[in-house]
């Protein structure tokens, strides 16, 4: 295995004494350099001046007048918001810290594309060391959005964003553009598909995002992501899961769910609470998990013992986005009863 996700960040962080990234100085810069930050040649002093000061030390104070002298105000802007999530991480002290305190204290004005970019340099801290290129595939799905494929009862996901390129461009890049462009139509798109036997291939490709995850039920690729989400849980909250996918719930004494995603939220809830849900919904559900804590002790005292479901299910679009956060804020534990 070599090194993995060098865009996550990861390597401009240090960990603490919890095992947790703590934010550093070069991590803040990263944000400032990315081209999005980087002031353009139009740029005023101003844009300029604090981009430069910022980059000397990220942890600065900036007072408002100098923000307000930012002629560009879609640059003023930018600064603002990313100021607030500065002083957000900085306030946490760890990407842990901050993450949790977003979804326990409000992420409003929080841009999605940070929050994706906190989960995955905490996962690939987590990842660390893996040998698995299935797991580090799987964790994918906590910060990428996926496009799901039901052929012939297997249940595979692409990332979608590499999707909907190839499937513009053929695959072949700008040439492939073109032929678009002159109404022939491209090739399927075909990606290479992950098992317990050729997983080494995601080493060296994982910037691509060019390999598929079969997520059927009893598939390598399921258990991978059921391990993950034990990691998750076991990182943040300091308790130890036993994730296992499941077919049905069969279960007279359901008594707690977490949806690991809008839509597996929305069904999971209406098959709680008795409301009929089409053929068509149903359909929707790509897996389902049990979830056992091994000491019951974390458990709330009215549930301890009982098991939690756990629901995956794609958009009527087809396309999955996980909410990794569903899974430390719902869960029905001790500490939080």
């Amino acid at each position: 295995m070599t090194d993995f996700w060098t865009a996550s960040g990861f390597h401009l962080l240090t960990r603490d004494a919890d095992n947790h990234l703590a934010v550093t100085p070069d991590f803040l810069r990263a944000y400032l350099l990315r081209p999005e930050m980087r002031p353009p040649e139009e740029a005023c002093d101003a844009e300029r001046t604090l981009h430069a000061a910022l980059l000397d030390d990220p942890a600065r104070i900036v007072p408002a007048p100098l923000l307000d002298a930012i002629a560009d105000a879609d640059a003023r802007e930018n600064f603002q918001v990313w100021l607030a999530f500065r002083d957000r991480l900085l306030a946490a002290g760890t990407l842990e810290g901050c993450y949790i305190r977003l979804f326990r204290e409000g992420a409003r004005g929080v841009p999605g594309l940070f929050i994706d970019q906190l989960v995955h340099a905490i996962l690939r801290g987590i990842l660390d060391e893996t040998p698995s290129g299935l797991r580090a595939r799987a964790g994918e799905l906590f910060f990428r959005e996926q496009t799901v494929s039901v052929e012939e009862g297997r249940v595979r996901v692409a990332d979608a964003e590499t999707v909907e390129t190839m499937a513009a461009s053929g695959g072949f890049g700008s040439l492939g553009r073109l032929v678009v462009e002159a109404g022939t139509a491209p090739r399927s798109v075909e990606l290479d598909i992950l098992d317990e036997t050729n997983h080494p291939l995601y080493w060296g490709r994982d910037a691509r995002h060019d390999t598929v995850l079969d997520i059927t039920f009893a598939a390598a690729g399921l258990d991978a992501l059921a391990r993950v989400l034990e990691a998750w849980v076991g990182h943040f909250l300091g308790v130890t899961v036993n994730i296992q996918p499941v077919q049905n719930i069969r279960d007279d004494r359901w008594v707690w769910h977490v949806g690991l995603d809008s839509a597996a939220s929305a069904i999971l809830n209406d098959l709680y609470n008795g409301v009929e849900v089409g053929e068509d919904r149903l359909a929707r559900i790509l897996a389902l998990f049990r979830l056992d804590f091994a000491d019951p002790a974390a458990m709330r005292p009215d549930l301890a013992g009982r098991p939690v479901y756990l629901g995956l299910a794609m958009t009527e679009g087809r396309r999955l986005k996980l909410k990794p956060q569903n899974l430390l804020v719902n869960l029905p534990l001790a500490s939080v009863a």
